[in-house]
């Protein structure tokens, strides 16, 4: 059945601006959550009593919790409307951060964590279908590309704010900051937000349809492989994530804040790559750009093992390794987003939230393991994230010859990415 298409937002009186700011607020709940206690790994891990690499377990039980919850919560906003399971979904990680803050051990923490996923998952699906819902064309462009900027810079100032909350107070605080996020978030749902999907337009689809659909996106060779290097290069972005704090704030003694700094750099450096994935993809077209910046990224990671085996004891070589492989994938995941997107318009929704399952899955893999392999020194890290860029090329390796990935892409597309 084919469904009538939502009026766009009329924007003389000035809602527009409201509620894409509204959203923004929302989407950056999912990115705060997951950087702002990584500086408080340390002090975790030794006050709550689990043992060598708990605390990065804590980080891929978080990514366990997303994965799954994005799975469901587009089919869940599709039925019933975005209001609903955002509220719903607000409370869950409201109550979720006030157990992270009150958990005596690990596995108290570890399952309010999880739950603080599974709620957080909303803000990462729904608002990106309230825009859907409300505009079209250069307006969706726009509210779309404010998103996209505010998840790419809360993660560079996520550490900094954990940082200095640890500085003057206990890890503790950073939870009950978060709560109170939530119940701030859930309040301006409730107040603010207007039903963007209305009840004609809701659709029912049952857990078998999904899995259908599902199972057809996997088969899809174009979508699988460009999905893989994705989800590789998530592979290497949380096993940055987890380790990082092992590596620079036991190993080379760098306090929360300056650790909070240094993560910032990194981060600005994929968005700054980010940026110019446009130009070049117009330039040398999307297949050798992706297959370029994999090169780079498997270069970066090798130089770190390199470091690795070589004991080096200074911060910066290993900082500069890190940001040439990180910038590299500033450029592999909008265009293998677009990739992936590229053949399945009409089912777009159930294929960006396939790609964030497998971000997040393989996510939580990465976070599993470091914290197993953790022996305070980089080489985990540095064999880790080699092994992501890896998969990267062994995946884009499987990507058909025909691929529907060009020069032609426009610039605005991967602007919106």
């Amino acid at each position: 059945m084919r469904l009538a298409q939502a009026r766009p937002l009329d924007t003389a009186n000035g809602r527009t601006s409201l509620v894409a700011a509204l959203l923004g607020i929302l989407v950056a709940v999912g990115p705060v959550s997951t950087d702002i206690y990584l500086p408080a790994f340390p002090i975790m891990q030794a006050e709550l009593g689990g043992g060598a690499g708990s605390a990065q377990a804590t980080l891929a039980i978080w990514f366990v919790g997303l994965a799954f919850g994005q799975f469901w919560q587009g089919a869940l906003s599709d039925r019933f409307g975005r209001r609903g399971p955002l509220l719903v979904g607000t409370a869950i990680y409201t109550l979720a951060s006030v157990g992270c803050a009150l958990a005596p051990g690990i596995w108290s923490f570890s399952a309010f964590r999880l739950l603080a996923a599974l709620g957080a998952s909303a803000s990462l699906v729904v608002p990106g279908a309230c825009v859907r819902d409300l505009s079209d064309g250069h307006l969706a462009a726009r509210m779309i590309s404010r998103l996209i900027l505010i998840m790419g810079v809360v993660p560079v100032l996520a550490p900094t704010l954990g940082g200095l909350v640890l500085s003057v107070a206990s890890w503790r605080s950073i939870f009950w900051a978060s709560a109170l996020y939530g119940l701030f978030c859930m309040l301006l749902v409730h107040r603010t937000l207007p039903e963007t999907l209305p009840r004609e337009r809701r659709i029912s689809l049952s857990p078998i349809s999904m899995f259908s659909h599902t199972l057809e996106l996997v088969r899809e060779r174009s979508f699988i492989s460009h999905a893989m290097v994705n989800a590789a290069g998530a592979f290497v972005t949380f096993t940055y994530l987890g380790a990082a704090p092992v590596v620079f704030i036991r190993l080379f003694g760098l306090t929360p804040p300056q650790f909070g700094m240094l993560f910032g750099v990194n981060a600005m450096a994929m968005i700054s790559a980010s940026q110019l994935n446009g130009p070049l993809v117009q330039r040398y077209g999307a297949r050798r750009v992706l297959s370029g910046a994999i090169l780079v990224a498997i270069a970066g990671s090798l130089m770190l093992l390199l470091l690795g085996l070589l004991h080096e004891t200074r911060a910066l070589p290993v900082l500069l390794c890190v940001m040439l492989c990180l910038g590299a994938l500033g450029l592999t995941g909008p265009t293998s987003t677009v990739g992936a997107l590229a053949r399945h318009a009409h089912h777009a929704g159930a294929a960006s939230a396939l790609i964030g399952t497998l971000q997040y899955a393989l996510g939580a893999a990465a976070g599993l393991v470091i914290g197993v392999m953790s022996d305070r020194t980089m080489l985990p890290m540095a064999a880790m994230m080699l092994l992501g860029c890896l998969g990267m090329l062994f995946a884009s390796r499987y990507r058909p010859r025909p691929v529907g990935l060009g020069p032609r892409i426009s610039r605005r597309t991967f602007q919106l990415l």
